[in-house]
């Protein structure tokens, strides 16, 4: 059996929040006549006996994390929950906090195996970008910065025939400076969905293994932009979670730069939006965000931003954009639960997965620097399907 270091125990243990006398009880371990249960999980904790594999296993039960990541050489670097950009609702349900916990800690401990593999692999370079931009340096500075190294052509993003067409293209510019893009919107089911409200992006800033995760919640129109938000934050080298909310001051200025990526403000200012009621406006709105392949809420952020329209009359537009979109969700699963077909596993998974991870994987499979259940783990799925996950399928 692997030896497991008794400090990546304790990492899990704490991350759930977990006291050693509850976890003690959680997994099972009683008061004995020359120990009791917590001196048990001390002793596991500290090295002075090992864990049986039943105890690991009820450990990854009880502490929600994949039983690879018990057996990390060392915990994932505590700093990578990193800042909490986010303002959020009153009304948030607690459970999406915890669902959104323990979402960040699975990313972490497959983004530490990952950049071990990585650093373990001769032809890895530090990413070079992290870390080069500041805040003071200003939106103008920093989109023209972005655009460079993403090499990014705002007419092929436009001229791709749907939004996830052209969010395909976004993501792969990304992925090519050495990013891992996934999608990533609950913990493996639908029962535990992780609302846009809850986050939106998350970034991993990391010179050796950057990660970006979007939720695949939100509209698809929705994640080209989430999308280079994160960016900007990896080139600031910051790690966190952003949501929906601009009003802290950096997701202002992430916002601000992905934004005018792809909505240049010149173009804005041309364009005259007629209506001025909610149901009016979000008309015309939507209707020139379509084929720029872009989302209606972020046109209206630019209007809001630029001064075209109020804080409060944003706030009726984006609550408007909402209702449209839950109502739009809710027709989309009638659809699907009416549908006898549906979408093939795998295909899903790669889409989600994304060129980069999935690629990287296989080639450190064919090296032998990877096991099927180490890839398993990295990419989220049982060992036994990694290798359908490298044959061909039609793209999502």
């Amino acid at each position: 059996m692997p030896i497991v270091n008794p400090e990546v125990l304790i990492w899990a243990r704490e991350s759930m929040g977990f006291s050693t006398e509850e976890a003690a009880k959680k997994i099972g371990l009683h008061d004995g006549v020359r120990a009791s249960a917590v001196k048990k999980l001390a002793a596991i904790e500290t090295g002075e006996k090992a864990p049986t594999r039943p105890q690991l296993l009820k450990m990854s039960q009880q502490y929600k994390t994949p039983l690879l990541s018990l057996y990390m050489r060392e915990p994932p670097i505590r700093s990578n929950r990193g800042e909490d950009f986010r303002t959020l609702p009153t009304e948030l349900p607690p459970q999406d906090s915890a669902y959104l916990d323990v979402l960040i800690r699975d990313v972490q401990a497959r983004q530490s195996l990952l950049k071990e593999t990585l650093v373990q692999d001769d032809d890895a370079k530090p990413i070079q970008f992290v870390g080069t931009l500041r805040m003071e340096q200003g939106v103008k500075h920093a989109t023209n910065m972005l655009r460079e190294l993403l090499q990014f052509d705002l007419g092929a993003f436009r001229g791709q025939k749907t939004v996830a067409d052209a969010f395909k293209y976004a993501r792969g510019q990304v992925e090519a400076t050495g990013v891992f893009v996934m999608l990533i919107g609950n913990l493996g089911s639908h029962h535990t969905t992780i609302s846009t409200s809850t986050f939106r992006g998350f970034a991993l800033a990391d010179e050796i293994a950057p990660l970006i995760i979007i939720n695949d919640q939100d509209a698809k129109s929705a994640w080209s932009f989430s999308l280079l938000h994160e960016i900007v934050h990896l080139l600031l080298a910051q790690t966190g979670v952003s949501n929906a909310s601009a009003d802290n001051q950096i997701e202002k200025f992430c916002n601000d730069v992905a934004s005018e990526i792809l909505l240049p403000a010149v173009e804005l200012n041309e364009q005259a939006f007629e209506g001025d009621d909610v149901e009016t406006l979000t008309s015309a709105i939507n209707q020139f965000a379509m084929p720029q392949k872009i989302s209606g809420r972020m046109v209206a952020y630019r209007l809001r931003r630029s001064g075209r329209i109020t804080q409060q009359f944003w706030r009726k537009l984006n609550g408007h954009m909402d209702e449209q979109w839950l109502a739009a969700q809710e027709r989309g699963r009638e659809a699907n639960r009416n549908s006898d077909n549906g979408p093939n596993y795998y295909v899903v998974r790669r889409y989600k997965l994304g060129n980069s991870l999935l690629n990287f994987t296989q080639r450190m499979m064919n090296t032998g620097a990877l096991t099927a259940t180490r890839a398993g783990f990295l990419l989220g799925v049982k060992p036994l399907k990694v290798h359908r996950l490298f044959q061909p399928t039609n793209a999502a």
